[in-house]
Protein backbone atom coordinates (compact mmCIF):
# COMPACT_ATOMS: atom_id res chain seq x y z
CA UNK A 1 0.00 0.00 0.00
CA UNK A 2 1.84 3.14 -1.05
CA UNK A 3 1.06 6.39 0.93
CA UNK A 4 1.78 9.93 0.15
CA UNK A 5 2.33 11.55 3.51
CA UNK A 6 5.06 13.67 3.63
CA UNK A 7 7.17 13.87 7.68
CA UNK A 8 5.77 17.53 8.07
CA UNK A 9 2.06 15.80 7.99
CA UNK A 10 2.63 13.44 10.74
CA UNK A 11 2.92 15.73 13.24
CA UNK A 12 -0.63 16.13 14.21
CA UNK A 13 -3.76 17.60 13.21
CA UNK A 14 -3.71 21.06 11.62
CA UNK A 15 -6.88 23.54 12.13
CA UNK A 16 -8.71 23.66 9.15
CA UNK A 17 -8.40 27.66 7.62
CA UNK A 18 -8.52 29.56 4.43
CA UNK A 19 -5.37 31.40 3.65
CA UNK A 20 -7.14 34.55 3.00
CA UNK A 21 -9.95 36.31 5.59
CA UNK A 22 -13.22 36.60 4.17
CA UNK A 23 -16.82 37.00 5.47
CA UNK A 24 -17.15 33.34 3.31
CA UNK A 25 -14.69 31.53 5.29
CA UNK A 26 -17.38 29.59 7.77
CA UNK A 27 -19.01 28.83 5.15
CA UNK A 28 -16.31 27.39 3.21
CA UNK A 29 -15.35 25.45 6.20
CA UNK A 30 -18.89 23.99 6.99
CA UNK A 31 -19.26 23.56 2.94
CA UNK A 32 -16.34 21.03 3.23
CA UNK A 33 -16.42 19.31 6.54
CA UNK A 34 -20.54 18.59 4.71
CA UNK A 35 -18.78 17.21 1.51
CA UNK A 36 -15.81 15.24 3.49
CA UNK A 37 -18.38 13.74 5.67
CA UNK A 38 -20.60 12.80 2.99
CA UNK A 39 -18.21 12.18 0.18
CA UNK A 40 -14.97 10.82 1.24
CA UNK A 41 -14.77 7.54 2.73
CA UNK A 42 -12.59 6.76 5.79
CA UNK A 43 -9.97 5.20 3.27
CA UNK A 44 -9.60 8.21 0.73
CA UNK A 45 -12.17 7.43 -1.63
CA UNK A 46 -14.78 10.20 -3.11
CA UNK A 47 -17.76 8.29 -4.27
CA UNK A 48 -20.44 9.51 -6.55
CA UNK A 49 -23.87 8.82 -4.43
CA UNK A 50 -25.67 10.06 -7.68
CA UNK A 51 -24.10 7.35 -10.17
CA UNK A 52 -23.70 3.95 -8.47
CA UNK A 53 -21.19 4.77 -5.91
CA UNK A 54 -18.80 4.97 -8.76
CA UNK A 55 -15.34 6.95 -8.58
CA UNK A 56 -14.18 8.85 -10.89
CA UNK A 57 -10.40 10.12 -11.44
CA UNK A 58 -11.64 14.22 -11.80
CA UNK A 59 -13.50 13.41 -8.06
CA UNK A 60 -10.17 12.54 -6.21
CA UNK A 61 -8.26 15.48 -7.78
CA UNK A 62 -11.27 17.66 -6.56
CA UNK A 63 -11.04 16.76 -3.25
CA UNK A 64 -7.53 16.98 -3.26
CA UNK A 65 -7.67 20.85 -4.85
CA UNK A 66 -10.44 21.55 -1.67
CA UNK A 67 -8.13 19.90 1.05
CA UNK A 68 -4.86 22.11 -0.01
CA UNK A 69 -7.29 25.28 -0.64
CA UNK A 70 -9.02 24.70 3.02
CA UNK A 71 -5.22 23.31 4.57
CA UNK A 72 -6.51 19.51 5.09
CA UNK A 73 -3.56 17.38 5.21
CA UNK A 74 -4.86 14.56 6.33
CA UNK A 75 -7.36 14.22 3.87
CA UNK A 76 -5.26 15.37 1.25
CA UNK A 77 -2.89 12.24 1.91
CA UNK A 78 -5.92 10.07 2.11
CA UNK A 79 -7.15 10.86 -1.28
CA UNK A 80 -4.03 11.16 -2.96
CA UNK A 81 -3.03 7.62 -1.42
CA UNK A 82 -6.56 6.02 -2.60
CA UNK A 83 -6.07 7.54 -6.14
CA UNK A 84 -2.79 6.35 -6.69
CA UNK A 85 -3.29 2.37 -4.49
CA UNK A 86 -6.39 1.69 -6.76
CA UNK A 87 -6.53 4.34 -9.86
CA UNK A 88 -3.15 3.13 -11.49
CA UNK A 89 -3.43 1.74 -15.09
CA UNK A 90 -1.38 -1.56 -15.25
CA UNK A 91 -0.77 -3.43 -18.10
CA UNK A 92 -1.05 -7.59 -18.46
CA UNK A 93 1.56 -8.05 -16.28
CA UNK A 94 -0.12 -5.93 -13.46
CA UNK A 95 2.69 -3.31 -14.00
CA UNK A 96 2.12 0.16 -14.19
CA UNK A 97 1.79 2.00 -17.75
CA UNK A 98 2.39 5.26 -16.64
CA UNK A 99 1.07 7.65 -13.73
CA UNK A 100 -1.80 8.83 -15.15
CA UNK A 101 -4.85 7.64 -13.42
CA UNK A 102 -8.04 5.11 -14.97
CA UNK A 103 -10.52 7.78 -14.80
CA UNK A 104 -14.02 5.29 -13.64
CA UNK A 105 -13.75 2.47 -10.56
CA UNK A 106 -16.26 0.87 -9.06
CA UNK A 107 -18.72 -2.02 -8.99
CA UNK A 108 -18.34 -4.62 -11.64
CA UNK A 109 -20.80 -6.88 -13.29
CA UNK A 110 -19.43 -9.82 -11.04
CA UNK A 111 -19.79 -7.85 -7.97
CA UNK A 112 -16.21 -7.34 -7.25
CA UNK A 113 -15.01 -3.73 -7.14
CA UNK A 114 -11.91 -2.28 -9.06
CA UNK A 115 -11.41 -0.46 -12.68
CA UNK A 116 -14.11 -0.33 -15.28
CA UNK A 117 -12.69 2.31 -17.68
CA UNK A 118 -8.69 2.52 -17.87
CA UNK A 119 -8.33 5.25 -19.93
CA UNK A 120 -7.38 8.11 -18.36
CA UNK A 121 -9.36 11.71 -18.16
CA UNK A 122 -6.41 14.68 -19.02
CA UNK A 123 -8.34 17.03 -16.68
CA UNK A 124 -7.94 14.70 -13.48
CA UNK A 125 -4.44 14.30 -14.17
CA UNK A 126 -3.77 17.98 -14.83
CA UNK A 127 -6.13 18.93 -11.58
CA UNK A 128 -4.10 16.57 -9.18
CA UNK A 129 -0.66 17.71 -10.33
CA UNK A 130 -1.81 20.94 -9.59
CA UNK A 131 -2.87 20.05 -6.55
CA UNK A 132 0.48 18.40 -5.64
CA UNK A 133 2.14 21.75 -6.80
CA UNK A 134 -0.09 23.78 -4.41
CA UNK A 135 0.70 21.14 -1.56
CA UNK A 136 4.07 21.11 -2.04
CA UNK A 137 4.60 25.14 -1.54
CA UNK A 138 1.50 25.10 1.46
CA UNK A 139 3.28 22.24 3.78
CA UNK A 140 6.95 22.59 2.28
CA UNK A 141 6.78 19.12 1.45
CA UNK A 142 9.19 18.15 -1.33
CA UNK A 143 8.34 14.99 -2.39
CA UNK A 144 4.64 15.64 -3.44
CA UNK A 145 6.60 18.19 -5.85
CA UNK A 146 8.91 15.04 -7.20
CA UNK A 147 5.80 13.33 -7.56
CA UNK A 148 3.75 16.26 -9.61
CA UNK A 149 6.96 16.44 -11.60
CA UNK A 150 6.70 12.68 -12.40
CA UNK A 151 3.20 13.16 -13.08
CA UNK A 152 3.62 15.95 -15.97
CA UNK A 153 6.22 14.32 -18.08
CA UNK A 154 3.30 11.51 -18.50
CA UNK A 155 0.74 14.40 -18.93
CA UNK A 156 2.60 15.93 -21.39
CA UNK A 157 3.73 12.64 -23.31
CA UNK A 158 0.21 11.08 -23.58
CA UNK A 159 -2.47 13.79 -23.15
CA UNK A 160 -0.91 16.42 -25.37
CA UNK A 161 -0.30 15.94 -29.05
CA UNK A 162 1.46 18.15 -31.69
CA UNK A 163 -0.24 19.06 -35.20
CA UNK A 164 1.57 19.18 -38.51
CA UNK A 165 1.53 23.00 -38.45
CA UNK A 166 3.52 22.68 -34.99
CA UNK A 167 1.19 23.74 -33.07
CA UNK A 168 0.19 21.81 -29.24
CA UNK A 169 -2.84 21.09 -27.67
CA UNK A 170 -4.20 19.59 -25.26
CA UNK A 171 -6.58 16.25 -25.57
CA UNK A 172 -9.09 14.66 -23.42
CA UNK A 173 -7.41 11.01 -22.86
CA UNK A 174 -5.59 8.63 -24.91
CA UNK A 175 -5.01 9.62 -28.31
CA UNK A 176 -6.38 6.09 -29.51
CA UNK A 177 -9.73 7.39 -27.95
CA UNK A 178 -10.26 10.99 -29.27
CA UNK A 179 -9.10 10.82 -32.90
CA UNK A 180 -12.34 10.36 -35.36
CA UNK A 181 -9.71 10.23 -37.76
CA UNK A 182 -6.51 10.94 -39.22
CA UNK A 183 -7.38 14.54 -39.69
CA UNK A 184 -9.82 15.18 -36.59
CA UNK A 185 -9.49 15.38 -32.53
CA UNK A 186 -12.35 15.54 -30.04
CA UNK A 187 -11.44 18.33 -27.42
CA UNK A 188 -13.11 18.91 -24.53
CA UNK A 189 -12.79 23.09 -23.83
CA UNK A 190 -13.48 22.41 -20.18
CA UNK A 191 -10.12 20.48 -19.77
CA UNK A 192 -8.29 24.02 -20.97
CA UNK A 193 -6.34 25.16 -17.36
CA UNK A 194 -4.54 27.69 -18.19
CA UNK A 195 -3.59 28.98 -14.15
CA UNK A 196 -2.35 25.16 -13.64
CA UNK A 197 -0.17 25.42 -17.24
CA UNK A 198 1.61 28.76 -15.63
CA UNK A 199 2.34 26.71 -12.21
CA UNK A 200 3.78 23.79 -14.62
CA UNK A 201 5.74 25.76 -16.46
CA UNK A 202 7.53 27.00 -13.10
CA UNK A 203 8.49 23.49 -11.65
CA UNK A 204 8.67 21.87 -15.31
CA UNK A 205 11.15 24.14 -17.56
CA UNK A 206 11.93 21.51 -20.02
CA UNK A 207 8.36 21.58 -21.55
CA UNK A 208 6.78 24.31 -23.33
CA UNK A 209 3.55 24.54 -21.04
CA UNK A 210 3.07 28.44 -22.46
CA UNK A 211 2.41 26.74 -25.64
CA UNK A 212 -1.14 24.86 -24.28
CA UNK A 213 -1.94 28.02 -22.88
CA UNK A 214 -1.64 30.38 -26.53
CA UNK A 215 -3.84 26.98 -28.27
CA UNK A 216 -6.30 26.81 -26.02
CA UNK A 217 -7.28 30.51 -25.88
CA UNK A 218 -7.13 31.01 -29.77
CA UNK A 219 -9.34 27.48 -29.24
CA UNK A 220 -11.98 29.33 -27.05
CA UNK A 221 -11.93 32.27 -29.23
CA UNK A 222 -12.22 30.25 -32.30
CA UNK A 223 -15.43 28.49 -30.51
CA UNK A 224 -16.94 31.59 -29.47
CA UNK A 225 -17.61 32.49 -33.04
CA UNK A 226 -18.84 28.67 -33.95
CA UNK A 227 -21.80 29.22 -31.37
CA UNK A 228 -24.14 31.88 -31.76
CA UNK A 229 -24.42 32.60 -28.05
CA UNK A 230 -20.84 32.57 -27.91
CA UNK A 231 -20.43 29.89 -25.05
CA UNK A 232 -18.56 26.99 -24.95
CA UNK A 233 -19.20 23.70 -25.67
CA UNK A 234 -18.85 20.59 -23.96
CA UNK A 235 -17.29 18.75 -26.60
CA UNK A 236 -15.86 19.35 -30.30
CA UNK A 237 -14.28 17.93 -33.34
CA UNK A 238 -11.22 19.90 -34.20
CA UNK A 239 -9.30 20.01 -37.90
CA UNK A 240 -5.63 20.84 -37.72
CA UNK A 241 -4.65 20.81 -40.93
CA UNK A 242 -7.68 23.27 -42.05
CA UNK A 243 -8.37 25.22 -38.54
CA UNK A 244 -11.94 24.22 -38.85
CA UNK A 245 -14.21 22.94 -35.85
CA UNK A 246 -17.53 20.09 -36.74
CA UNK A 247 -20.70 20.05 -34.29
CA UNK A 248 -20.67 16.53 -33.09
CA UNK A 249 -24.45 15.39 -32.98
CA UNK A 250 -26.97 15.56 -30.16
CA UNK A 251 -27.27 12.31 -30.44
CA UNK A 252 -23.68 11.27 -29.95
CA UNK A 253 -21.97 10.36 -26.58
CA UNK A 254 -20.07 13.47 -26.68
CA UNK A 255 -22.13 16.12 -27.20
CA UNK A 256 -21.24 20.07 -28.80
CA UNK A 257 -23.82 21.74 -26.64
CA UNK A 258 -23.28 23.99 -23.61
CA UNK A 259 -24.00 21.97 -20.34
CA UNK A 260 -22.35 20.02 -17.14
CA UNK A 261 -18.55 19.96 -18.67
CA UNK A 262 -18.48 23.46 -20.15
CA UNK A 263 -19.65 25.22 -17.12
CA UNK A 264 -16.36 24.13 -16.09
CA UNK A 265 -14.71 26.74 -18.27
CA UNK A 266 -15.69 29.90 -16.04
CA UNK A 267 -13.84 28.36 -12.93
CA UNK A 268 -10.60 27.77 -15.45
CA UNK A 269 -10.57 31.08 -16.68
CA UNK A 270 -11.56 32.84 -13.34
CA UNK A 271 -8.83 31.37 -12.09
CA UNK A 272 -6.09 32.35 -14.54
CA UNK A 273 -7.48 35.46 -14.04
CA UNK A 274 -7.54 35.53 -10.84
CA UNK A 275 -3.82 33.85 -10.29
CA UNK A 276 -1.75 35.22 -12.79
CA UNK A 277 -4.29 38.60 -13.77
CA UNK A 278 -4.09 37.10 -16.88
CA UNK A 279 -5.40 39.67 -19.73
CA UNK A 280 -6.40 36.96 -22.12
CA UNK A 281 -8.79 35.34 -18.74
CA UNK A 282 -9.95 38.64 -18.24
CA UNK A 283 -10.90 39.39 -21.90
CA UNK A 284 -12.68 35.86 -22.19
CA UNK A 285 -14.45 36.45 -19.25
CA UNK A 286 -15.79 39.80 -20.06
CA UNK A 287 -16.83 38.99 -23.45
CA UNK A 288 -18.46 35.81 -22.88
CA UNK A 289 -20.45 36.20 -18.75
CA UNK A 290 -22.89 39.17 -20.14
CA UNK A 291 -24.93 36.04 -22.25
CA UNK A 292 -25.07 34.20 -18.71
CA UNK A 293 -26.02 37.19 -16.91
CA UNK A 294 -29.25 38.24 -19.59
CA UNK A 295 -30.88 34.99 -19.20
CA UNK A 296 -30.27 34.59 -15.64
CA UNK A 297 -31.96 38.24 -15.40
CA UNK A 298 -34.30 36.97 -18.40
CA UNK A 299 -34.70 32.99 -16.49
CA UNK A 300 -33.79 33.40 -13.08
CA UNK A 301 -31.65 30.87 -13.53
CA UNK A 302 -28.70 29.86 -15.42
CA UNK A 303 -28.70 27.55 -18.18
CA UNK A 304 -28.38 23.97 -17.72
CA UNK A 305 -28.40 22.99 -21.37
CA UNK A 306 -28.18 25.16 -24.54
CA UNK A 307 -27.53 23.88 -28.08
CA UNK A 308 -25.07 26.31 -29.93
CA UNK A 309 -27.59 27.81 -31.59
CA UNK A 310 -29.35 29.50 -28.19
CA UNK A 311 -31.91 26.64 -27.98
CA UNK A 312 -32.59 24.92 -24.41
Amino acid sequence: MQTAACACLNTGEVALNLPVDSPQNDLLIESWQAYRSRFIQDDGRVIDREDSDRTVSEGQAYAMLRAVAINDPATFDRTYSWAKNNLARLDETGEPTDLLWAWKWGQRPDGSWGTLDANFATDADIDAATALILAARRWSCPQYLEEARALLADIWEHGTVEFPNGTRQLIPGPAAAFRLEPDQVILNPSYFAPASFRLFAEVDPDRDWNSLIDSGYTMLDDLSEFSTTGLPPDWIAYNPITNTYRQLPLDYPLQSRYSFDAFRVWWRIAQDAAWFNAPRAQAYLETRIPELIRRWQYNRRPPARLTLDGSA
